[in-house]
């Protein structure tokens, strides 16, 4: 059982971060912000997908229209992605927006920052603030001569000291690089730090594959350490795959409970049996499987029952056959194209 940090919460709309809510999977709109139904298109197909925050820019108030129409169109929380100016800030919380992503030290002087608190605690909206190592502050850079998981730190908590000082403290830090060591010892430092609840996440982490690689090393070392509330796994590909990409982490790490796990071999010169095809369907069909069981899928009969037998159930391929078990008791045989139906049949029982 992982002990999670002990992190204040915080409300996005009727979604909570933090405390002892569960750890959210979110994403990002990458459709162009004066593309109205665009965006809400895209959001309502992230909905769908599972996606539980989801997020859009807002580069001018013009695009305050767009986040209008995505707010209407889903019942996730949305979130406004804001860069200097601040009156889009106060737009977005007009507009209702259910929580802002800004660094209060980029849009200006201290009225500024306090009208962007003060908006933002009269709507109860949340503020995230967002430090990538690639936009680290030039005074920061030259102290500590690079983007160092103490220079991340320090930055964040600068930042946070800009609205504590307007008494605002409804805060999620997030301190994202693209260098999985240097995010990862990030996290863990600013999380001994401050109790702020955090967002976890590797910045411009590459292509779908490489991406999944990266993220599931460094959000997964940190999940495992207890350390994060919400997760957004960044991919240059279709924002769809980040929600996947995200819950299939949340399963690895035995944070995700509510669907089955499914443990499969590797295949080996004794497999008679198409076990790549046989694994990609029961995986497919069990989708949409709610059943907290480990479900294995084995290439065969000599490693099967016995290799997986802490599974709650498996199948054990042979030659044009498969064998259907239990905790590593066997049940019956069964032929190879029938194997997959008997599979799930026995799973319904359960």
């Amino acid at each position: 059982m992982i002990e999670r940090r002990k992190s204040r919460q915080v409300k996005a709309g009727n979604l909570a971060i933090g405390g002892n809510a569960k750890i959210s999977v979110q994403s990002m709109l990458n459709v162009p912000a004066e593309d109205v139904a665009g965006n809400v298109r895209q959001a309502k197909t992230l909905e769908a997908a599972g996606c539980e925050i989801v997020r859009l820019t807002v580069p001018n108030t013009a695009a305050v229209k767009t986040l209008a129409a995505v707010k209407e169109a889903v019942s996730i929380p949305v979130v406004a992605d804001i860069h200097f100016d601040y009156k889009c800030a106060l737009e977005s919380v007009a507009a209702g927006v259910d929580k802002i992503r800004i660094n209060p030290g980029n849009i200006g002087s201290d009225d500024r920052v306090k009208a962007v608190a003060d908006a933002c605690r009269l709507h109860n909206v949340p503020i995230r603030i967002g430090v990538n190592s690639g936009s680290l502050e030039k005074e920061l850079l030259a102290k500590y001569g690079s983007p160092t998981p103490d220079a991340l730190c320090e930055s964040a908590l600068r930042h946070a000291a800009l609205l504590e000082k307007f008494d605002f403290r409804d805060i999620v830090i997030s301190i994202k690089s693209s260098n999985v060591g240097r995010m990862v010892a990030a996290y863990r430092k600013i999380a001994t730090l401050c109790d702020y609840p955090l967002h976890l996440g590797v910045t411009e982490a590459g292509t779908e594959r490489m991406a999944l690689i990266k993220s599931a090393a460094g959000i997964g070392a940190l999940l495992l350490d207890g350390i994060g509330d919400t997760i957004r796994v960044s991919m240059t590909a279709d924002p769809v795959k980040e929600i996947a990409a995200g819950f299939d982490i949340l399963k690895s790490v035995d944070i995700k409970t509510d669907c089955p796990q499914i443990v499969s071999c590797p295949t080996c010169g004794r497999t008679k049996i198409d076990l790549i095809a046989l694994a990609n369907e029961v995986e497919h069909r069990l989708s949409a499987c709610k059943k907290p069981i480990t479900v294995a899928v084995m290439g065969c009969i000599v490693n099967g029952p016995g290799e997986a037998k802490e599974a709650d159930i498996g199948i054990a391929g042979g030659d044009g056959c498969g064998l259907l078990f239990r905790h590593g008791e066997i049940l019956k045989k069964v032929p190879e194209n029938e194997i997959v139906d008997a599979l799930l049949a026995e799973i319904e029982k359960l």
